[in-house]
């Protein structure tokens, strides 16, 4: 028994020799990684930002990762980021980039030539409902007062969101316009390259409302800056009970967005797991509670093989609906 345990600490040592910042090690019962760095494909403030950050913030208040460090790099709808982690694979085993839906709905409308295919899944992580949310000054405070002030001017009642024409944001503003009986290729859309920026839109009224995710704006509602006029979920979320469901407001329209982490091409099995063990670990933590549950995420953790399957369905799913949108 003495050898045994012996040679596994030879083992593990010389593991973390040669893979530096991923070498698992073992504390308070718990897989520990090193150190994570987080590429976010988009500026600060928008969702891909918060769930990078949010991850990091449990993983390490956790005890399961030492340090995490962020990198924002914003720039061709995520498409920098990607080619980045791409070009640049042999020196990027320690990082970890977050992206969602958007990685295929960008690839579907050639945004840009990579796919989810050209990196190595780690894992999904949380899904996130989608929001329209207006000023606080705003004399809108429904949907049935948004789609009103939109019949009556469809050009000065534009609808802004941190994504590219056709990205997320765009893509749920004209579901939900579809829904509530309007043509969604007429919805005037205006982009921001992040959330912060289409929330400084906003409150400038240079656009009416603002697609965006729950979780942002959960916490731009509780700032005080926006009211929530419509969710995405089918039913009333707690972390923000007050807003109110498209649903329950006769729009026939749910949609959560998915997050999740990827690496870069051609990542050492043994990294993959390390990292995707974990991820698994941070459920059971009341950290990742916490994190979750401030921002009203839903746990839809799948790895390895899973996340594929379900990044391939997605993939079917969102592009026969963008056909139908007609941003195919």
């Amino acid at each position: 028994m003495t050898s045994l345990k012996w040679t596994r600490r030879m083992m593990m040592a010389a593991t973390a020799a040669s893979l530096s910042f991923v070498a698992p090690v073992f504390a308070g019962g718990h897989q520990v990684v090193d150190s994570i760095h987080f590429l976010i494909p988009g500026g600060a403030g928008g969702g891909w930002d918060g769930t990078a950050r949010g991850t990091g913030e449990a993983l390490t208040k956790a005890g399961l990762v030492g340090t995490a460090s962020y990198e924002n790099m914003s720039g061709g709808g995520g498409g920098k980021a990607i080619g980045y982690l791409i070009a640049n694979a042999e020196s990027q085993h320690g990082t970890r980039m977050v992206n969602s839906t958007p990685i295929i709905i960008r690839s579907l409308t050639g945004v840009f030539p990579q796919n989810f295919r050209d990196l190595t899944l780690v894992a999904g992580t949380i899904g996130d409902y989608a929001a329209i949310v207006v000023s606080k000054d705003s004399p809108i405070n429904s949907m049935a007062d948004l789609v009103a002030a939109y019949q009556a001017d469809v050009s000065g009642t534009a609808i802004g969101g941190g994504s590219v024409p056709g990205g997320m944001d765009h893509l749920v503003a004209a579901m939900v316009m579809k829904a509530a009986g309007e043509d969604p290729t007429a919805v005037k859309y205006i982009p921001y390259d992040a959330g912060g920026k289409a929330m400084a839109a906003l409150l400038s009224g240079e656009i009416a409302a603002l697609s965006t995710g729950f979780s942002e704006a959960v916490d731009l509602a509780n700032a005080g800056e926006v009211k929530i006029i419509g969710v995405t979920a089918d039913d009333r979320v707690a972390a923000y009970s007050d807003a109110p469901t498209m649903q329950e407001q006769g729009i026939d329209a749910t949609f959560v967005n998915w997050r999740g982490f990827f690496g870069a091409p051609g990542l050492p099995a043994e990294k993959v797991a390390a990292y995707q063990d974990a991820l698994t670990k941070m459920y059971e933590t009341p950290e990742w509670e916490a994190v979750r549950a401030q921002n009203g995420w839903v746990n839809i953790h799948n790895s390895g093989a899973d996340f594929e399957a379900f990044l391939e369905k997605q993939e079917q799913v969102i592009g026969d609906l963008m056909k139908e949108l007609g941003f195919l």
